[in-house]
C-alpha cells in the first residue's frame, strides 16, 4: 500500500547541516503515515538512549494490531554494534516496516556512510545560503496571508543570521505582531544576532572605530555572551578571513566549497579581508591565541584583558 511519500518497504536516510528541513521532511513522512496506520505502529528510538539490539528488534519484528510499522530511529550510529550490523539490518527488514534513519551528521569516509547512500533512499539537507533563505522567507511570510518585501527579508537574516529554524521563529514572532513585516517592525522585535555583532566587531576595531567596537563588547556582555565565547566568535571569523586572504583568486562559491562556509559569510567577509594585509591577520591570530591560552592559565580579568586586546588590534590596522 502506497501513501503520499510512504510505500511498503521504505527505506529513508534523513541527513544534513540543514535540522529545520530535515525535521520538516520528518515530521511529513510520520504524518502520512499516522493518517493512515494510527500511531499504533509508529515506534521512535534515540542511538543515545537505546542499544542496537532494541533498535535492530524493533526493525525485524512484525506490527502488532496494525498492517504496517513506522520505526524511526535517530541517530542510530552512536551505537557502534549498529554501525557494525547495518548492512545485515537493512537486508532482513519485513516488508510490513517502514524505516526512517536520522543522522545529524555522517562521515562520507566510513562504510556506514556509503551503505546507507547506497541502499537507502538518502535524502541530504544542506544550508540554504542568504539568497534561498530570502527566497524562502518571502514565500513562508506569504503562506501564512503576510507580506514581505525582497529588500526587508536580507535585512533580516543579515539581522538575525542563517539558521533557518531561527528565522521561521522570527518571522512568526513579526507576523504575530503584524502580517506586514517591515524594516520598523524587524529591529523592534528582533535582536542581532551574536555571530553578526562580531563580525561588526571586528570591522569597526580594524576600522580604527574605537567607540563603536567598545559599544559593541558592551552589548554583547550584556547580552550575556561570556568572553570565552567572544573569543571563540572572533576566532571563527578570523578564521574565515584567513581563507579568503589565502584564496589565490578562487572565487566566492570555491571558497565557501572548500572551507565548508557559507557564500553568503564569504561575501560578507570580503571587503574586510581586503582591508588586511596578510601579516596583520597572521599576527592578529597569534595574539587571540596567546589571549586565550592566559585566561585558562593565569588569574586575570577578562574583560580588560578582551578590550586591550581589540586596543591593540586597532593600533596596528
Amino acid at each position: 500500500m502506497a501513501v503520499d511519500g510512504i510505500m511498503a518497504t521504505m527505506t529513508v536516510t534523513l541527513t544534513g547541516s540543514n535540522d529545520f528541513a530535515r525535521s520538516a521532511e520528518l515530521r511529513r513522512l510520520v504524518a502520512n503515515f499516522v493518517t493512515v496506520y494510527t500511531d499504533i505502529g509508529l515506534e521512535q528510538f534515540d542511538g543515545e538512549e537505546h542499544d542496537a539490539a532494541r533498535m535492530s528488534e524493533s526493525i525485524s519484528s512484525l506490527p502488532f494490531l496494525t498492517a504496517h510499522k513506522l520505526v524511526v530511529l535517530r541517530d542510530p550510529s552512536k551505537q557502534k554494534k549498529f554501525v557494525e550490523q547495518i548492512a545485515d539490518i537493512l537486508k532482513n527488514i519485513p516488508e510490513t516496516t517502514e524505516l526512517v534513519i536520522i543522522e545529524s551528521k555522517l562521515d562520507k569516509r566510513l562504510s556506514y556512510y556509503k551503505t546507507l547512500k547506497k541502499e537507502t533512499e538518502f535524502r541530504e539537507y544542506v544550508d540554504l545560503d542568504a539568497a534561498k533563505l530570502s527566497r524562502w522567507a518571502e514565500e513562508y511570510v506569504v503562506a501564512q496571508g503576510g507580506n514581505l518585501s525582497g529588500r526587508d527579508s536580507q535585512f533580516l537574516i543579515q539581522r538575525v543570521g542563517l539558521n533557518q529554524q531561527l528565522l521561521q521563529q522570527e518571522l512568526d514572532k513579526l507576523l504575530a505582531y503584524s502580517l506586514q513585516i517591515t524594516k520598523t517592525t524587524i529591529e523592534l522585535l528582533t535582536e542581532v544576532a551574536p555571530q553578526s555583532t562580531i563580525f561588526e566587531l571586528l570591522d569597526a576595531a580594524f576600522a580604527g572605530r574605537t567607540a563603536r567596537a567598545f559599544a559593541l563588547y558592551r552589548e554583547q556582555r550584556a547580552l550575556k555572551v561570556e568572553p570565552q565565547a567572544i573569543i571563540a566568535m572572533l576566532a571563527w571569523q578570523l578564521h574565515v578571513l584567513a581563507l579568503i586572504k589565502t584564496a589565490a583568486g578562487r572565487s566566492t562559491e570555491q571558497i565557501a566549497s572548500e572551507g565548508k562556509l557559507n557564500p553568503f559569510v564569504v561575501r560578507k567577509s570580503q571587503s574586510l579581508a581586503r582591508s588586511i594585509s596578510l601579516p596583520m591577520l597572521r599576527q592578529q591570530i597569534r595574539s587571540l591565541l596567546e589571549l586565550d591560552l592566559s585566561l585558562k592559565t593565569k588569574a586575570m580579568d577578562a574583560d580588560e584583558a578582551l578590550q586591550l586586546y581589540l586596543l591593540r588590534l586597532q593600533a596596528q590596522a
